[in-house]
Protein backbone atom coordinates (compact mmCIF):
# COMPACT_ATOMS: atom_id res chain seq x y z
CA UNK A 1 0.00 0.00 0.00
CA UNK A 2 1.48 3.41 -1.12
CA UNK A 3 1.24 6.46 1.63
CA UNK A 4 -1.81 8.24 1.64
CA UNK A 5 -3.77 5.25 0.44
CA UNK A 6 -7.60 4.54 1.99
CA UNK A 7 -8.06 1.04 3.62
CA UNK A 8 -11.34 -0.05 5.17
CA UNK A 9 -10.45 -2.30 8.31
CA UNK A 10 -12.76 -4.84 9.98
CA UNK A 11 -15.27 -2.18 11.53
CA UNK A 12 -15.66 -0.81 8.14
CA UNK A 13 -14.30 2.39 9.50
CA UNK A 14 -12.46 3.71 6.46
CA UNK A 15 -8.73 4.73 7.32
CA UNK A 16 -6.85 7.56 4.97
CA UNK A 17 -3.63 7.92 7.26
CA UNK A 18 -0.40 7.42 5.95
CA UNK A 19 0.74 3.90 6.69
CA UNK A 20 3.56 3.61 9.46
CA UNK A 21 5.51 0.92 11.40
CA UNK A 22 5.23 -0.06 14.83
CA UNK A 23 6.67 -2.69 16.73
CA UNK A 24 5.45 -3.94 19.08
CA UNK A 25 7.24 -5.82 22.10
CA UNK A 26 4.56 -8.22 24.02
CA UNK A 27 5.12 -10.36 27.06
CA UNK A 28 3.32 -13.21 28.07
CA UNK A 29 1.09 -12.52 30.88
CA UNK A 30 -2.01 -14.70 29.91
CA UNK A 31 -5.24 -12.38 30.20
CA UNK A 32 -3.09 -9.32 29.02
CA UNK A 33 -1.97 -11.11 25.81
CA UNK A 34 -5.81 -11.05 23.70
CA UNK A 35 -6.24 -7.35 24.62
CA UNK A 36 -2.71 -6.05 23.31
CA UNK A 37 -3.02 -8.45 19.81
CA UNK A 38 -6.41 -6.83 19.72
CA UNK A 39 -4.74 -3.12 19.43
CA UNK A 40 -2.56 -5.23 17.16
CA UNK A 41 -4.91 -6.26 14.75
CA UNK A 42 -6.80 -3.30 14.52
CA UNK A 43 -3.81 -1.52 13.10
CA UNK A 44 -2.79 -4.01 10.74
CA UNK A 45 -6.74 -3.54 9.38
CA UNK A 46 -6.17 -0.05 8.67
CA UNK A 47 -3.10 -1.07 6.59
CA UNK A 48 -0.36 0.13 8.59
CA UNK A 49 3.46 -2.05 8.92
CA UNK A 50 3.61 -3.92 12.30
CA UNK A 51 5.61 -6.15 13.89
CA UNK A 52 5.10 -7.83 16.75
CA UNK A 53 8.31 -9.34 19.22
CA UNK A 54 7.30 -11.72 21.81
CA UNK A 55 8.07 -14.89 23.46
CA UNK A 56 7.91 -18.20 21.71
CA UNK A 57 4.60 -19.38 23.98
CA UNK A 58 2.81 -16.21 22.21
CA UNK A 59 3.46 -17.48 18.47
CA UNK A 60 0.10 -19.03 17.66
CA UNK A 61 -1.94 -16.28 18.69
CA UNK A 62 0.16 -13.68 17.09
CA UNK A 63 0.33 -14.98 13.83
CA UNK A 64 -3.75 -14.81 13.53
CA UNK A 65 -3.97 -10.90 13.58
CA UNK A 66 -1.57 -10.39 10.17
CA UNK A 67 1.37 -9.09 11.80
CA UNK A 68 4.98 -10.02 11.09
CA UNK A 69 6.49 -11.90 13.95
CA UNK A 70 9.85 -11.92 16.06
CA UNK A 71 10.17 -14.43 18.02
CA UNK A 72 11.86 -13.42 21.49
CA UNK A 73 13.87 -15.02 24.16
CA UNK A 74 14.14 -13.05 26.73
CA UNK A 75 15.58 -15.22 29.71
CA UNK A 76 14.42 -14.15 33.12
CA UNK A 77 13.49 -17.01 35.85
CA UNK A 78 10.31 -18.07 34.25
CA UNK A 79 6.76 -18.67 35.12
CA UNK A 80 5.36 -16.57 38.52
CA UNK A 81 4.19 -18.88 40.46
CA UNK A 82 2.37 -16.12 42.30
CA UNK A 83 -0.17 -18.57 44.79
CA UNK A 84 2.48 -19.70 46.12
CA UNK A 85 3.54 -15.95 47.14
CA UNK A 86 2.53 -15.43 50.88
CA UNK A 87 3.44 -11.77 51.69
CA UNK A 88 3.61 -8.52 49.81
CA UNK A 89 7.37 -8.79 50.30
CA UNK A 90 8.03 -11.94 48.18
CA UNK A 91 5.18 -10.48 45.84
CA UNK A 92 7.02 -7.68 45.00
CA UNK A 93 10.29 -9.74 44.52
CA UNK A 94 8.09 -11.94 42.28
CA UNK A 95 7.04 -9.46 40.35
CA UNK A 96 10.14 -7.96 39.86
CA UNK A 97 11.97 -10.70 39.07
CA UNK A 98 9.49 -12.41 36.57
CA UNK A 99 7.72 -9.79 35.23
CA UNK A 100 10.24 -6.66 35.36
CA UNK A 101 13.42 -6.45 35.98
CA UNK A 102 14.27 -10.19 35.23
CA UNK A 103 13.44 -10.11 31.14
CA UNK A 104 15.13 -6.79 31.03
CA UNK A 105 17.89 -7.39 29.55
CA UNK A 106 16.56 -9.78 26.95
CA UNK A 107 14.02 -7.52 25.84
CA UNK A 108 16.43 -4.53 25.75
CA UNK A 109 18.99 -6.72 23.72
CA UNK A 110 16.41 -8.05 20.92
CA UNK A 111 14.28 -4.79 20.96
CA UNK A 112 16.77 -2.69 19.75
CA UNK A 113 18.06 -5.20 17.57
CA UNK A 114 14.52 -5.10 16.12
CA UNK A 115 14.52 -1.08 15.93
CA UNK A 116 17.58 -0.78 14.14
CA UNK A 117 16.20 -3.51 11.37
CA UNK A 118 12.76 -2.06 11.18
CA UNK A 119 13.16 1.31 12.23
CA UNK A 120 9.79 1.77 13.42
CA UNK A 121 7.86 5.03 13.77
CA UNK A 122 7.01 3.95 17.19
CA UNK A 123 7.50 1.07 19.94
CA UNK A 124 4.64 0.14 21.76
CA UNK A 125 5.46 -2.34 25.13
CA UNK A 126 3.70 -4.09 27.57
CA UNK A 127 3.08 -2.42 30.51
CA UNK A 128 5.55 -4.60 32.24
CA UNK A 129 7.63 -4.79 29.12
CA UNK A 130 10.26 -2.78 30.57
CA UNK A 131 13.55 -4.19 28.39
CA UNK A 132 11.64 -2.71 25.31
CA UNK A 133 10.67 0.93 27.41
CA UNK A 134 14.55 1.34 27.76
CA UNK A 135 15.75 0.04 23.99
CA UNK A 136 13.40 2.45 22.63
CA UNK A 137 14.65 5.38 24.75
CA UNK A 138 17.92 4.93 23.79
CA UNK A 139 17.39 4.61 20.29
CA UNK A 140 15.17 7.55 20.27
CA UNK A 141 12.16 6.01 19.26
CA UNK A 142 8.83 7.32 20.85
CA UNK A 143 7.38 4.24 22.92
CA UNK A 144 3.90 3.87 24.30
CA UNK A 145 2.71 1.35 27.05
CA UNK A 146 -0.09 -0.87 26.98
CA UNK A 147 -1.95 -0.86 30.25
CA UNK A 148 -4.98 -4.00 29.97
CA UNK A 149 -6.46 -2.88 33.30
CA UNK A 150 -7.31 -0.45 35.68
CA UNK A 151 -4.44 2.31 35.78
CA UNK A 152 -1.45 0.23 38.45
CA UNK A 153 0.68 3.67 38.86
CA UNK A 154 0.01 5.42 42.53
CA UNK A 155 -1.73 8.78 41.75
CA UNK A 156 -3.69 11.32 43.84
CA UNK A 157 -7.55 10.73 44.14
CA UNK A 158 -7.28 6.85 42.97
CA UNK A 159 -6.69 3.97 45.72
CA UNK A 160 -3.41 1.96 45.60
CA UNK A 161 -2.91 -0.82 43.07
CA UNK A 162 -3.48 -4.34 44.18
CA UNK A 163 -5.33 -3.74 47.18
CA UNK A 164 -8.83 -4.36 46.65
CA UNK A 165 -9.72 -0.85 48.22
CA UNK A 166 -12.07 1.90 47.28
CA UNK A 167 -11.77 5.12 47.52
CA UNK A 168 -10.81 7.15 50.08
CA UNK A 169 -12.62 9.92 51.55
CA UNK A 170 -11.26 13.00 53.76
CA UNK A 171 -7.41 13.76 54.96
CA UNK A 172 -7.38 10.02 56.97
CA UNK A 173 -8.48 8.66 53.47
CA UNK A 174 -5.82 10.53 51.69
CA UNK A 175 -3.12 9.86 54.17
CA UNK A 176 -4.16 5.78 53.56
CA UNK A 177 -3.38 6.23 49.87
CA UNK A 178 0.01 8.15 50.64
CA UNK A 179 1.57 5.70 53.12
CA UNK A 180 0.35 2.53 51.20
CA UNK A 181 1.26 3.64 48.06
CA UNK A 182 4.74 4.61 48.86
CA UNK A 183 5.24 1.24 50.79
CA UNK A 184 4.40 -0.55 47.74
CA UNK A 185 6.55 1.70 45.57
CA UNK A 186 9.67 1.07 48.16
CA UNK A 187 9.41 -2.90 47.91
CA UNK A 188 8.97 -2.82 44.19
CA UNK A 189 12.22 -0.27 44.06
CA UNK A 190 13.78 -2.42 46.44
CA UNK A 191 14.05 -5.46 43.69
CA UNK A 192 13.55 -4.06 41.00
CA UNK A 193 15.02 -0.24 40.99
CA UNK A 194 18.98 -1.51 40.36
CA UNK A 195 18.63 -3.78 37.71
CA UNK A 196 16.53 -1.60 35.74
CA UNK A 197 19.42 1.22 36.40
CA UNK A 198 21.76 -1.32 35.48
CA UNK A 199 20.29 -1.76 31.75
CA UNK A 200 19.50 2.21 31.40
CA UNK A 201 23.62 2.52 31.78
CA UNK A 202 24.32 -0.34 29.55
CA UNK A 203 22.50 1.74 26.83
CA UNK A 204 23.82 5.11 27.87
CA UNK A 205 20.86 6.12 29.89
CA UNK A 206 20.50 8.20 33.09
CA UNK A 207 18.96 6.59 36.23
CA UNK A 208 15.33 6.59 37.16
CA UNK A 209 14.53 7.33 40.69
CA UNK A 210 11.43 4.81 41.28
CA UNK A 211 10.95 1.52 39.38
CA UNK A 212 7.54 3.01 37.61
CA UNK A 213 9.03 5.81 36.42
CA UNK A 214 10.27 3.61 33.18
CA UNK A 215 6.44 3.22 32.49
CA UNK A 216 5.98 6.97 33.13
CA UNK A 217 8.41 8.01 30.72
CA UNK A 218 6.13 6.39 27.82
CA UNK A 219 5.08 9.27 25.01
CA UNK A 220 1.60 8.03 25.67
CA UNK A 221 -0.01 5.61 28.94
CA UNK A 222 -2.73 3.44 27.06
CA UNK A 223 -5.31 2.68 29.35
CA UNK A 224 -7.20 -0.21 27.78
CA UNK A 225 -10.51 0.04 29.73
CA UNK A 226 -12.77 2.16 30.40
CA UNK A 227 -13.16 5.65 32.69
CA UNK A 228 -16.39 4.38 33.93
CA UNK A 229 -14.94 1.58 35.34
CA UNK A 230 -11.88 2.55 36.62
CA UNK A 231 -11.79 5.07 40.13
CA UNK A 232 -10.20 7.32 38.02
CA UNK A 233 -7.66 9.99 39.80
CA UNK A 234 -5.52 12.99 38.74
CA UNK A 235 -4.03 11.04 35.64
CA UNK A 236 -0.56 12.13 34.12
CA UNK A 237 -0.73 14.16 31.04
CA UNK A 238 0.53 11.43 28.85
CA UNK A 239 -2.15 8.74 29.93
CA UNK A 240 -5.44 8.63 28.18
CA UNK A 241 -8.19 6.24 29.07
CA UNK A 242 -8.62 4.37 25.27
CA UNK A 243 -11.47 1.93 25.69
CA UNK A 244 -11.83 -1.78 26.66
CA UNK A 245 -10.47 -4.45 23.62
CA UNK A 246 -13.54 -7.50 24.04
CA UNK A 247 -11.76 -10.04 21.75
CA UNK A 248 -11.57 -13.26 22.37
CA UNK A 249 -8.86 -14.63 22.61
CA UNK A 250 -7.64 -16.58 19.24
CA UNK A 251 -7.22 -20.04 21.06
CA UNK A 252 -11.08 -19.86 21.65
CA UNK A 253 -11.80 -18.87 18.49
CA UNK A 254 -13.01 -22.03 16.94
CA UNK A 255 -14.31 -23.73 20.13
CA UNK A 256 -17.49 -26.00 19.84
CA UNK A 257 -19.53 -26.17 22.88
CA UNK A 258 -23.17 -26.96 23.66
CA UNK A 259 -24.90 -25.64 26.81
CA UNK A 260 -26.83 -28.01 28.75
CA UNK A 261 -30.89 -28.51 27.74
CA UNK A 262 -33.37 -27.05 29.25
CA UNK A 263 -34.57 -23.05 29.75
CA UNK A 264 -33.31 -22.70 33.74
CA UNK A 265 -30.55 -19.05 34.08
CA UNK A 266 -27.18 -20.29 32.06
CA UNK A 267 -24.57 -19.25 34.46
CA UNK A 268 -21.26 -19.09 32.23
CA UNK A 269 -17.94 -19.92 34.51
CA UNK A 270 -14.68 -18.15 33.62
CA UNK A 271 -11.74 -18.80 35.28
CA UNK A 272 -7.89 -17.63 34.70
CA UNK A 273 -6.57 -18.57 31.36
CA UNK A 274 -3.51 -18.73 33.27
CA UNK A 275 -2.61 -21.68 36.01
CA UNK A 276 -3.62 -19.88 39.40
CA UNK A 277 -3.81 -23.16 41.51
CA UNK A 278 -7.67 -22.96 41.26
CA UNK A 279 -9.00 -26.75 40.93
CA UNK A 280 -10.76 -26.95 43.53
CA UNK A 281 -12.03 -23.54 43.16
CA UNK A 282 -13.35 -24.94 40.06
CA UNK A 283 -14.77 -27.78 41.19
CA UNK A 284 -16.38 -26.19 44.05
CA UNK A 285 -18.29 -23.56 41.83
CA UNK A 286 -19.73 -26.52 39.66
CA UNK A 287 -20.70 -28.66 42.92
CA UNK A 288 -22.75 -25.25 43.75
CA UNK A 289 -24.22 -24.64 40.27
CA UNK A 290 -25.39 -28.42 40.73
CA UNK A 291 -27.16 -27.81 43.86
CA UNK A 292 -29.16 -24.67 42.05
CA UNK A 293 -31.93 -24.79 39.61
CA UNK A 294 -29.24 -23.41 36.81
CA UNK A 295 -27.99 -24.34 33.67
CA UNK A 296 -23.86 -23.86 34.43
CA UNK A 297 -21.27 -24.19 31.47
CA UNK A 298 -17.81 -24.01 33.00
CA UNK A 299 -14.92 -22.95 30.65
CA UNK A 300 -11.74 -24.05 31.88
CA UNK A 301 -9.07 -22.59 29.71
CA UNK A 302 -6.13 -24.03 28.55
CA UNK A 303 -4.49 -24.22 32.00
CA UNK A 304 -6.65 -26.93 33.22
CA UNK A 305 -8.19 -30.31 31.52
CA UNK A 306 -11.71 -30.07 31.56
CA UNK A 307 -11.71 -34.04 32.90
CA UNK A 308 -10.12 -32.24 36.22
CA UNK A 309 -13.35 -31.43 36.97
CA UNK A 310 -16.88 -34.08 38.19
CA UNK A 311 -19.61 -32.52 37.12
CA UNK A 312 -23.19 -32.37 37.67
CA UNK A 313 -25.61 -33.35 35.24
CA UNK A 314 -26.76 -29.47 35.12
CA UNK A 315 -23.30 -28.88 34.03
CA UNK A 316 -20.92 -28.43 30.96
CA UNK A 317 -17.40 -28.47 31.22
CA UNK A 318 -15.40 -27.25 28.36
CA UNK A 319 -11.66 -26.34 27.29
CA UNK A 320 -12.82 -22.86 26.21
CA UNK A 321 -16.21 -21.19 24.40
CA UNK A 322 -15.92 -17.75 22.61
CA UNK A 323 -17.37 -15.99 25.56
CA UNK A 324 -19.04 -12.83 23.02
CA UNK A 325 -21.00 -16.11 22.24
CA UNK A 326 -21.74 -17.76 25.20
CA UNK A 327 -22.60 -14.31 26.95
CA UNK A 328 -25.38 -13.37 24.68
CA UNK A 329 -27.44 -16.32 26.37
CA UNK A 330 -25.84 -16.21 30.21
CA UNK A 331 -27.71 -14.78 32.61
CA UNK A 332 -24.50 -14.61 34.85
CA UNK A 333 -20.87 -14.98 35.03
CA UNK A 334 -19.47 -16.60 37.66
CA UNK A 335 -15.07 -15.18 37.39
CA UNK A 336 -12.05 -15.13 39.19
CA UNK A 337 -11.85 -11.40 38.67
CA UNK A 338 -9.53 -10.76 35.81
CA UNK A 339 -9.90 -7.57 33.84
CA UNK A 340 -10.65 -9.53 30.49
CA UNK A 341 -13.44 -11.14 31.68
CA UNK A 342 -14.94 -8.36 34.17
CA UNK A 343 -15.17 -6.11 31.46
CA UNK A 344 -16.87 -8.68 28.63
CA UNK A 345 -19.50 -9.42 31.18
CA UNK A 346 -20.27 -5.77 31.59
CA UNK A 347 -20.62 -4.92 28.11
CA UNK A 348 -22.66 -7.73 27.42
CA UNK A 349 -24.77 -6.58 30.15
CA UNK A 350 -24.41 -9.26 32.57
CA UNK A 351 -23.82 -9.22 36.44
CA UNK A 352 -21.19 -11.39 38.14
CA UNK A 353 -20.30 -13.46 41.03
CA UNK A 354 -15.98 -12.83 41.63
CA UNK A 355 -13.79 -15.10 42.96
CA UNK A 356 -10.77 -13.51 43.03
CA UNK A 357 -7.16 -14.96 43.91
CA UNK A 358 -4.94 -12.40 43.21
CA UNK A 359 -2.97 -9.44 41.06
CA UNK A 360 -5.47 -7.14 39.72
CA UNK A 361 -8.54 -9.08 40.44
CA UNK A 362 -9.43 -7.73 44.12
CA UNK A 363 -9.05 -4.37 42.04
CA UNK A 364 -11.71 -5.34 39.49
CA UNK A 365 -13.92 -6.94 42.43
CA UNK A 366 -14.33 -4.01 43.98
CA UNK A 367 -15.29 -2.02 40.93
CA UNK A 368 -17.87 -4.31 39.86
CA UNK A 369 -19.61 -4.43 43.54
CA UNK A 370 -19.02 -0.52 44.67
CA UNK A 371 -21.49 -0.64 41.39
CA UNK A 372 -23.46 -3.06 42.52
CA UNK A 373 -23.07 -5.00 39.81
CA UNK A 374 -22.21 -8.05 41.32
CA UNK A 375 -20.90 -10.00 44.66
CA UNK A 376 -17.44 -11.04 45.63
CA UNK A 377 -16.76 -14.29 48.06
CA UNK A 378 -13.83 -15.34 49.23
CA UNK A 379 -12.16 -17.86 46.70
CA UNK A 380 -12.12 -20.70 49.53
CA UNK A 381 -15.81 -20.21 49.83
CA UNK A 382 -18.08 -23.74 50.18
CA UNK A 383 -19.99 -24.44 47.50
CA UNK A 384 -22.85 -23.62 49.69
CA UNK A 385 -21.76 -20.26 50.45
CA UNK A 386 -21.13 -19.88 46.35
CA UNK A 387 -24.09 -21.33 45.91
CA UNK A 388 -26.26 -18.71 47.78
CA UNK A 389 -23.91 -15.79 45.99
CA UNK A 390 -25.30 -17.21 43.17
CA UNK A 391 -29.12 -17.35 43.61
CA UNK A 392 -28.88 -13.88 45.47
CA UNK A 393 -27.32 -12.44 42.37
CA UNK A 394 -30.21 -14.27 39.70
CA UNK A 395 -33.05 -13.26 42.11
CA UNK A 396 -32.19 -9.60 42.58
CA UNK A 397 -32.65 -7.78 38.99
CA UNK A 398 -31.34 -4.84 40.76
CA UNK A 399 -27.96 -6.56 39.85
CA UNK A 400 -28.78 -6.54 36.26
CA UNK A 401 -29.64 -3.17 36.21
CA UNK A 402 -26.45 -2.20 37.45
CA UNK A 403 -24.46 -4.38 35.49
CA UNK A 404 -26.59 -2.97 32.08
CA UNK A 405 -26.09 0.58 33.18
CA UNK A 406 -22.61 0.44 33.57
CA UNK A 407 -21.75 -1.98 30.69
CA UNK A 408 -23.20 0.56 28.22
CA UNK A 409 -20.37 2.77 28.83
CA UNK A 410 -17.89 0.14 28.53
CA UNK A 411 -19.38 -0.75 25.18
CA UNK A 412 -19.55 2.75 24.37
CA UNK A 413 -15.70 3.29 25.00
CA UNK A 414 -14.88 0.01 23.76
CA UNK A 415 -16.44 0.43 20.27
CA UNK A 416 -14.49 4.57 20.35
CA UNK A 417 -12.01 5.63 17.78
CA UNK A 418 -9.52 6.76 20.96
CA UNK A 419 -7.05 4.34 20.84
CA UNK A 420 -6.40 4.28 17.18
CA UNK A 421 -6.55 8.10 17.44
CA UNK A 422 -3.77 8.18 20.23
CA UNK A 423 -1.67 5.44 17.98
CA UNK A 424 -1.70 7.28 14.84
CA UNK A 425 -1.12 10.26 16.22
CA UNK A 426 2.87 9.93 16.41
CA UNK A 427 4.90 12.23 14.80
CA UNK A 428 8.38 11.36 14.57
CA UNK A 429 11.08 9.97 15.98
CA UNK A 430 13.43 11.90 18.81
CA UNK A 431 17.31 11.95 18.51
CA UNK A 432 18.82 8.93 19.53
CA UNK A 433 20.98 8.92 22.55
Amino acid sequence: MTAGESTTDAAGATNTTTPRTYLFTLTDAGGTVPPELGVVRRLVDRGHRVTVLAEQSMADQVRPTGAAYLSGDFGGPGELRDWELRSPTSMARGMADHMMSGPAPGQARETASAIDAIHPDLVVASAMGIGGMIAAEARGVPFDALIPNVYPLPVPGSPPFGMGLAPSHGSLGRLRDRVVSAGATGMIDRYALAPINAVRRDYGLDAIEHSWDQLRGARRQLILTSAAFDFVGELPQNARYVGPILDDPAWAADQAWIAPAGDSPLVLVAMSSTFQNHVDCLQRISDALGSLPVRGLVTTGPAIDPDQIQAPANVSVVVSAPHSEAMRQADLVVTHGGHGTVIKTLAAGLPLVILHHGRDQADNAVRVTTRGAGVAVSRRASAEKIARAVADVLGDPAYRRAAEELGEAVARDAASSALLDELEGVTGRATPR
